[in-house]
């Protein structure tokens, strides 16, 4: 009897979570919309592409652009600007305060591919997305080039210079933050000419702030420090199909085939016990 009653509750709950899903997915996002196959913003920024003149990175040859990133600086300043904040009083030695802003990303941004959370080979979160989410739940889930903006965002708003770095061999994102009198980092960068540059690589759990990783001595960087440069919010366009999102995240690419395996298999359980 009480297997049964376990049974039921368990197979109650699995099929809760499957119907949640498709009423989540009735309300389209206002923030999102479709168009040739890309998901865009309000700003007209491709999340789901970094390359050409709408990506998020403005990846081109000629450079690229982490125009994703002032979607959270100047007048659009807002959760991860004042994260950053914060961190101006309660540390202020310059070295320790830029020491925890890195050390609260790297603990509470969990790396998650963006195939398996949002179903995209590419899509790329902005700085207030993710603290956000930081705020609501204690932790977020990103890739290489969500820490990298959500770090650069809130080490300006802690006072800093920081700056977006693009490696296209091997494609990796990570952030640096001015600090040239650091004495800890194994590597100082130079950026434009100006040496004093930290390594700041929040994707591994264990790394320490100003550890800059082997594979990158020979790599190709690209390196563009970012500043409130001016990004405009518009309607979408006329004609353009909403983006079915729940915070970015199309929640359809969500459903585990696991949740849906078990609810069968106690279903199946549940009707063999009532025979």
């Amino acid at each position: 009897m009480m297997r049964q009653k376990i049974l039921l509750i368990l197979c109650i709950a699995v099929l809760v979570q499957l119907m949640v899903i498709p009423l989540c997915l009735a309300d389209p996002s206002s923030d999102f919309y479709r168009e040739d196959g890309g998901v865009f913003d309000d700003w007209h920024i491709c999340r789901t592409s970094a390359q050409g003149e709408d990506g998020f990175f403005q990846l081109t040859e000629a450079g690229f652009r982490p125009v994703i990133a002032f979607e959270s600086l100047g007048q659009y300043a807002e959760t991860a600007y004042s994260l950053g904040g914060e961190f101006v009083d309660k540390y202020p030695d310059p070295h320790q305060r830029a020491e925890q802003i890195f050390y609260s990303v790297r603990d509470r941004v969990r790396y998650l591919p963006d195939s398996d959370q949002f179903g995209f080979s590419e899509f790329a979160q902005n700085a207030d997305e993710l603290a956000n989410a930081i705020e609501q739940k204690g932790f977020a889930w990103g890739d290489c080039e969500d820490s990298a903006v959500l770090l650069s965002v809130m080490y300006k708003g802690a006072g800093y210079r920081s700056a977006v770095v693009l490696s296209v061999d091997p494609g990796h994102a990570a952030a640096i933050v001015y600090l040239p009198d650091y004495q800890k980092a194994n590597t100082v960068l130079t950026l434009n000419g100006e040496s004093g540059w930290i390594w700041a690589e929040a994707t591994g759990r264990n790394n320490p702030f100003g550890w800059f990783p082997e594979q990158f001595v020979t790599a190709e960087l690209a390196a563009y420090e970012i500043s409130a440069e001016p990004i405009a919010v518009s309607e979408p366009p006329s004609g353009a199909e909403p983006a079915v999102t729940r915070g970015g995240v199309n929640t359809l690419s969500m459903v585990s085939p696991f949740f849906i395996v078990v609810g069968a298999m106690l279903f199946i359980s549940l009707l063999r016990k009532r025979r």
